[in-house]
């Protein structure tokens, strides 16, 4: 990752660009990278912002969907942000929707990937063996329509995390957290522009999600990306943003009618 990781008031984030801001939101085991080609794409015309989640920093008591949202709060306070486009990506995705429930003003569109929220399939259902580094890449290959995409070093990286005991009983608690905290009832409140881009053979929030999402979201459109897996940013990120830049060019458009 070629970014600069800025460190400031406790926020670890990126920052490139100028102009409207897109504000990125990784997922679970995720990272920064996950979204490299958003930003080489869209930082000529827009200022796009990731921060680092804090997954694993938060007391384990609150270690939660609810928790991240309000850090979500504090950083757009602390930068000052406003008239945000929201990505979010897996439990990125989840955390925008609660975030939305409750800070509605600051957002003008949101854009959802492989969003968890009303169901996941974490895992394939279980959750990696710690001691066999094969279990691991199977599992982080389940991720993906194309294996490929799972590079030794992402296996290895998830690896390490989950013989981390300390990472690894909050991302349990974070799972679970994601799992009780479900947005169907919350999703109709939420009418602002939604973009749902979901890969075709998404297997952890596989397609009948998203088919429910732009049901239950009173302003949404759905795209599929075909031989797609659970990060379309990552896996197939040209047709990931030639549909972005479709749905920014809309909301342009709108605003300008």
């Amino acid at each position: 990752m070629e970014f600069v990781l800025k460190e400031e008031h406790g926020f670890s984030y990126i920052d490139e660009g100028e102009g409207e801001v897109l504000l990125l939101l990784h997922g679970l085991m995720g990272a920064l990278s996950n979204w490299d080609g958003v930003i080489n794409e869209f930082k000529s015309k827009y200022r796009v912002i990731i921060p680092m989640l804090p997954v694993y920093d938060m007391p384990l008591i609150s270690t939660g969907v609810k928790s991240l949202s309000k850090f979500v709060h504090k950083f757009i306070k602390f930068k000052k942000l406003s008239n945000i486009t929201l990505l979010g990506n897996s439990l990125g995705g989840h955390v925008a929707l609660v975030y939305l429930t409750t800070h509605p003003e600051n957002i003008k569109a949101l854009v959802l990937t492989g969003s968890s929220g009303l169901y996941e399939n974490a895992f394939g259902g279980s959750f990696p063996r710690r001691e066999s580094i094969d279990f691991v890449r199977e599992k982080v290959q389940f991720t993906f329509y194309d294996p490929a995409i799972a590079t030794d070093e992402l296996v290895l990286d998830v690896f390490q995390t989950i013989n981390d005991r300390h990472k690894v009983i909050r991302l349990l608690a974070m799972a679970k957290s994601a799992i009780r905290h479900n947005m169907k009832k919350d999703l109709h409140k939420i009418t602002i522009p939604v973009s749902l881009i979901w890969g075709r053979n998404d297997k952890i929030t596989p397609p009948e999600v998203a088919v429910e999402f732009h049901e239950l979201l009173p302003d949404s459109e759905l795209h599929w990306i075909d031989k797609c897996g659970h990060a379309p940013m990552m896996e197939h990120p040209e047709e990931f943003n030639t549909l972005l830049k479709q749905f920014l060019a809309k909301l342009e458009t709108k605003v300008n009618a």
